[in-house]
């Protein structure tokens, strides 16, 4: 029997690759003539530059660049096996997790570092460029990034902008003359899983502006200074990314990328499987065994497993899920193609041991899962239990 292992990371506890390791060990205690194959997963999110390089056999490349306050830190991102795709996640370099609860501010925050990254990622002469755009600190529509590859935004008096969202209000005029030129010769794509606008009550400010530290007030500022932002994109560059789906991602990010970028938007979890060659890896197998820290009713929405079940589904692979918890609407990824899921967690665990206990209730409950493949597979044929 040959088994694919395609786990996510389960947040706060195990990586892609920790995670398809403890499955991998829990199925071979069962069933140990089973060929088992394993392959991290990611939906574009936290680990995706991780799970791409080594599914790859790829590297990462380590760099420096500024966080959301302007701070140098170190940072990476990734090159695939073939050299020619990039794999940058926003959030090593303007993350929210980059700062202390007491420095969040959309309003000084800036994307400046993930620019950095996209430029360090040209200088490899790569033909594509992959971004994942989840959790940012920032609220500034890409106006950093865009800036730290050659674009120049002014006020009214001809001066340019200082950095975060606060200033997007003065923003009269955008200049991309000096814009990198090497962004031509690339493809850029996005990992994007939200579809809110740029702003309006479900853009970037209004809905994910409170979370990054912005009061009611600061909300009200930063949303009309993403509204100031697209008319200016819309009169100086002639696209419209006022109500463009995921143009709110990332504090706007999303807006920044398609029009600084010219950035093809695609749901994460199926970006990831292209790049990895998923569906030509798991050719072949009898079972696909995927899984996540929490399954849930979000998960039907472009999360991993999802991902996974689409491409395996179509190989007409059965899939069952291995993951950490269960929460309300689990049961709806049966309309996914996945089959059965199971919790790996035996009891209610403190945050804090998580990360200690988690591989051997995982590795533990993928062996109790191997008996029962093994159970099934000893049945014979059109038996009936009573």
């Amino acid at each position: 029997m040959k088994i694919a292992v395609v786990p996510n990371a389960f947040k706060g506890s195990l990586t892609a690759s920790e995670a398809a390791e403890c499955i991998g060990r829990g199925l071979k205690k069962a069933l140990r003539r089973a060929s088992v194959l394993k392959i991290p997963m990611a939906d574009g999110g936290d680990g995706t530059v991780q799970a791409i390089v080594e599914a790859t056999r790829g590297r990462l490349i380590r760099c420096r660049v500024h966080n959301p306050l302007g701070r140098r830190i170190n940072s990476a991102f990734g090159i695939t096996g073939d050299g020619h795709k990039a794999v940058i996640e926003m959030a090593m370099a303007s993350g929210l997790t980059l700062l202390k609860p007491g420095e969040y501010n959309p309003m000084f925050t800036s994307t400046r570092g993930t620019g950095e990254l996209i430029s360090a990622a040209l200088d490899q002469g790569v033909k594509e460029i992959l971004v994942g755009i989840g959790g940012s600190a920032t609220n500034d529509g890409g106006m950093g990034m865009a800036r730290a590859l050659g674009v120049r935004f002014y006020d009214s008096h001809n001066r340019e902008l200082d950095e975060g969202g606060g200033a997007l209000t003065r923003l009269a005029r955008i200049d991309v003359t000096g814009r990198d030129p090497r962004i031509e010769m690339v493809t850029v794509s996005v990992a994007c899983d939200v579809s809110n606008p740029l702003c309006g009550q479900r853009g970037a400010a209004v809905v994910y502006g409170p979370q990054k530290g912005a009061t009611p007030a600061m909300v009200k500022h930063l949303d009309e200074g993403l509204k100031r932002l697209a008319a200016v994109i819309r009169k100086d560059l002639g696209i419209n990314v006022a109500r463009l789906p995921g143009a709110g991602a990332a504090g706007g990010l999303g807006a920044g990328l398609v029009a600084f970028l010219d950035a093809l938007m695609r749901p994460g979890a199926e970006l990831v499987t292209s790049t990895i060659g998923l569906g030509q890896r798991i050719t072949g197998c009898d079972l696909v065994i995927t899984g996540e820290g929490r399954m849930d009713g979000q998960t039907a929405f472009g999360k991993a497993p999802a991902g996974v079940a689409a491409v395996a589904g179509k190989l007409g692979i059965p899939v069952i899920a291995i993951c950490g918890s269960l929460g309300p609407g689990a049961e709806e990824v049966r309309a996914l193609g996945i089959e059965a899921f199971f919790s790996a967690l035996e009891e209610s665990v403190p945050d804090k041991d998580l990360r200690r206990r988690a591989p051997a209730m995982l590795e533990q409950c993928a062996t109790q899962v191997g008996h029962l493949i093994a159970l099934g597979k000893s049945l014979p044929k059109g038996s009936k239990t009573h």
